[in-house]
């Protein structure tokens, strides 16, 4: 998964959307990501080209199996290290701010890592509770 940040964007965004909406269509990511329709018109073009996404005759937007697998790993990482941040103190909204911004950069190493010492964390808070 090497794919620049626009793209995780997009196809993250298109996973929310659907899970919001159902069908998703180009005016739908645009709204959500503030982006011109042609901008995001010819992202979605690059990304179908290169087998993340699919539209059907109706022009709705798909995610691929392989789009599906990056958009999912990207929105796992982004509500994992908002949650983290959460948990550390930070405020609700800098935290799923600054995690939009750190899930695509982070490396696989790190991320696991952090995760484990949240999910030990928060296991030994749960037991001392208990």
């Amino acid at each position: 998964m090497n794919l620049q940040e626009s793209a995780e964007m997009y196809l993250e965004t298109v996973l929310v959307l659907q899970k919001e909406k159902g069908n998703v269509r180009a005016i739908d990511i645009a709204r959500r990501m503030q982006f011109s329709r042609p901008t995001v018109s010819q992202q979605i073009r690059r990304l179908a080209e290169d087998g993340y996404l699919e539209l059907d005759a109706n022009k709705h937007i798909y995610l691929t199996a392989k789009g599906r697998l990056i958009a999912e790993e990207t929105y796992d990482r982004h509500n994992c290290l908002a949650k983290i941040f959460i948990w550390m103190g930070v405020s609700e909204q800098t935290a799923y701010e600054d995690a939009c911004r750190v899930e695509h950069y982070i490396s696989a190493e790190t991320f696991d890592c952090l995760r484990q010492h949240y999910e030990n964390a928060r296991l030994r808070e749960t037991t001392i509770k208990n």
